[in-house]
């Protein structure tokens, strides 16, 4: 799927459920003996990292109510269960739960949130 839109458009997307934008970072093209690796390999990896751009609102959670026969009220309010993942995290993830989105000739990854295995949050990554 493509899409063809500005970045400064990135904050009209609205992320759904428990849902993750992930942009990947490049895998590494050398061995540690610094032998090049063919894209078919790279591609090959289970696991991936790449950084959180947008999370959605977690998971749903059901109404909560003291009455026994819910059906007689209705709440619009929905509440949430957070994730865990923020905006800016590195994350690892398995490569294959994810669907690509290609926006302004980026790459990003749609994610479901437990597809990833595990986030480092250090923000003097970013400075």
């Amino acid at each position: 799927m493509q899409l063809s839109i500005d970045n400064k458009e990135l904050d009209k997307f609205l992320m759904i459920g428990d849902k993750v934008l992930v942009k990947p970072t490049n895998p590494q093209g050398k061995t540690k003996s610094g032998l090049l690796l063919p894209p078919s390999v790279q591609e090959g990896e289970k696991l991936q990292t790449g950084y959180v751009i947008k999370t959605g609102p977690g998971l749903p959670l059901p109404p909560h109510t003291d009455e026994d026969e819910t059906w007689k009220k209705k709440d619009d309010n929905v509440s949430y269960l957070p994730l865990q993942a923020k905006n800016g995290d590195l994350a690892i993830y398995l490569q294959n739960a994810g669907f690509e989105v290609i926006i302004n000739d980026e790459k990003y990854l749609i994610l479901p949130h437990s597809s990833i295995l595990m986030l480092v949050r250090d923000r003097t990554l970013f400075e």
